[in-house]
């Protein structure tokens, strides 16, 4: 699984980012995580408010920093 946090580098981007990180070292996931500030590249998934989680190519959260339990649905955790 592939995931990438969206954004351009603001305190609720980092937030999500170390959300992300913690919940999948919690549930011993798998999972990559990559944060991406490129705007060209966010662009590409369609987003246009920050932060973003994107799972495998599909936007997932978009303008708000998840919760844990949202993470771990996300995780199938």
């Amino acid at each position: 699984m592939q995931i990438k946090v969206l954004g351009p580098g603001c305190k609720k981007c980092h937030e999500t980012e170390t959300l992300v990180r913690e919940t999948v070292a919690e549930t011993g996931s798998d999972a990559t995580v990559e944060y991406v500030t490129d705007f060209a590249e966010i662009a590409k998934h369609g987003v246009f408010t920050t932060p973003a989680v994107v799972i495998d190519g599909r936007v997932v959260s978009a303008g708000k920093v998840p919760s844990k339990s949202d993470v771990r649905g996300w995780l199938g955790k």
